[in-house]
């Protein structure tokens, strides 16, 4: 049973104390993160996309499972509640696969690395998706010679 405070609008129970406040597990098609951590790779792969698991599918180059060792070793280093160093690559179509969470991987966009923190929301994506290769232009004035009535500047 709950009160609602006319002044405040603020939530507490019928005795008097405060509601605590309740946070949504993460969920991948159904499956808490605890699952999917304890699932084999052969039923992991059944829930992503069919790209995806096409992709998977086939055998992994030896540049991936490296990138994975990495991961694992940096998190293992990392001291208790702090995150691991970063790992940089240049792997942009790695796809994201919850033994990876809490991981930090520099990314490559072709001109430097981005970091990326890897967090539950991010499985069953591709590591690229997250470090974008260009930048967005922004609009202003053209600029000398955009338009042929741009060559004629006024002498005062």
């Amino acid at each position: 049973l709950f009160c609602l405070h006319e002044s405040t609008g603020e939530r507490t129970m019928a005795d008097g104390a405060p509601k605590k406040r309740t946070f949504r597990k993460f969920q991948y098609r159904g499956i808490e993160l605890e699952a999917l951590l304890d699932l084999p790779k052969t039923e992991l792969i059944t829930l992503f996309p069919a790209r995806i698991r096409r992709r998977l599918g086939r055998t992994h180059a030896r540049g991936y499972s490296t990138l994975i060792k990495k991961l694992r070793k940096a998190k293992k280093e990392a001291p208790m509640h702090e995150k691991p160093d970063v790992v940089k690559t240049h792997l942009r179509n790695l796809v994201i696969m919850p033994d990876m969470i809490g991981s930090v991987v520099g990314v490559y966009n072709g001109k430097s690395y981005v970091s990326v923190e890897i967090k539950a929301e991010m499985v069953g994506t591709y590591l690229a998706e997250y470090s974008m290769t260009y930048k967005p232009i922004k609009h202003g004035r053209p600029g000398i010679g955009a338009t042929a009535s741009s060559k004629f500047v006024p002498l005062k």
